[in-house]
């Protein structure tokens, strides 16, 4: 009996025994395969897709930016155009006393004149005739418009469209420079052009 005791007491201690060392022994933890340790969900991890909402502002962001750049490039186009019709404006052509021929330095204002109006083909040119105050003006008036002529024909020889160039005479009425001289007679023999949209 008291063996039986004994032996009972040792088994009860021996299972107490194995209970509590494993109860204490660490946990292991296995991380499956494609999740984080922690068990969060993918969003959590920042891997969230956008949605629909923020995928269409951005969408919206990307075509308002190329809107921008767009109207960009068309202001610096319409910049770049008006700066090139203000030089073709600004660069007569100057003629001899009681002349209407062409000279070397006409013609080449003329070529350059040609190229542009190619480039530019929905505008249109008039050409304006002047004169000095030196004669009649009845006279001065025909004067202005062989010159104007003169010029057009230069520049129909070179392609451009007869139907795009246009002529008009003012003879000795619009001055470029006021005087009584050689000086400002020869600035005052001349052809002008302006620039028309089509």
């Amino acid at each position: 009996m008291q063996k039986r005791t004994i032996v009972s007491l040792t088994l009860a201690l021996f299972c107490a025994s194995l209970l509590i060392t494993g109860s204490c022994t660490k946990k292991e933890f296995r991380m499956e395969e494609g999740r984080p340790a922690t068990g969060a969900p993918p969003e959590a991890a920042g891997q969230r897709e956008p949605s629909k909402i923020e995928m269409s502002a951005l969408e919206e962001e990307k075509r308002a930016e190329a809107e921008r750049r767009a109207m960009t490039r068309e202001q610096e186009r319409t910049q770049m155009l008006q700066q090139e019709i203000q030089a073709f404006e600004s660069a007569p052509i100057y003629f001899d006393f009681d002349k209407s021929t062409l000279k070397p330095p006409a013609r080449e204002n003329l070529t350059k004149k040609a190229k542009w109006l190619r480039a530019n083909p929905r505008f249109s040119i008039q050409i304006e005739g002047h004169c000095d105050e030196q004669g009649a003006n009845h006279y001065n008036l025909a004067l202005g418009e062989r010159r104007a002529s003169a010029t057009a024909k230069f520049l129909t020889g070179l392609g451009i469209s007869e139907s795009r160039v246009s002529t008009i005479s003012y003879g000795e009425e619009r001055p470029a420079v006021p005087g009584h001289d050689e000086e400002a007679w020869a600035k005052n023999r001349r052809a002008e052009f302006r620039v028309i949209q089509k």
